[in-house]
């Protein structure tokens, strides 16, 4: 069993997160806002462009929230919720804040995951390119 430590996310690697974030939603001039948070769900960073519609700052942290508690990309589970999906109970049957839209990404490190990046305030696959974006940034 190996017992290597991981480097956690850092308050440094997620300004990174979202200057990277910023700049991608700029360019596809689209208006976000963007939450990173720790492994253990903590906010380490936050950020809402002026323009952006208010509730992309709710929609960026449950996006980030769902992206981290189930080790997965939220663009990867709109289909698991829908009406005919294996999970679609799972929005109503927990008391946490899930959002199963596209935007949601989580971060890795090591092959371990360190955290989670949540975009939100433009379409879902906006939201989604640029928190990809993003995160090819951090891994430069």
């Amino acid at each position: 069993m190996s017992t290597a430590t991981v480097t956690p996310l850092t308050t440094a690697d997620a300004e990174t997160l979202v200057t990277a974030a910023r700049t991608a939603a700029e360019a596809a001039g689209v208006a976000v806002s963007v939450t990173v948070l720790d492994a253990g769900g903590h906010l380490l960073a936050f950020r809402r462009d002026d323009r952006a519609v208010l509730i992309s700052g709710e929609t960026s942290t449950r996006k980030a929230y769902t992206a981290l508690q189930l080790n997965a990309p939220t663009a990867d589970l709109v289909d698991l919720v829908k009406p005919d999906g294996p999970f679609h109970s799972l929005p109503t049957a927990l008391d946490r804040p899930l959002l199963f839209i596209a935007g949601g990404l989580p971060v890795h490190r090591d092959g371990r995951l360190v955290g989670a990046l949540g975009i939100g305030g433009g379409a879902p696959e906006q939201d989604h390119g640029v928190a990809t974006a993003a995160l090819r940034e951090l891994s430069r």
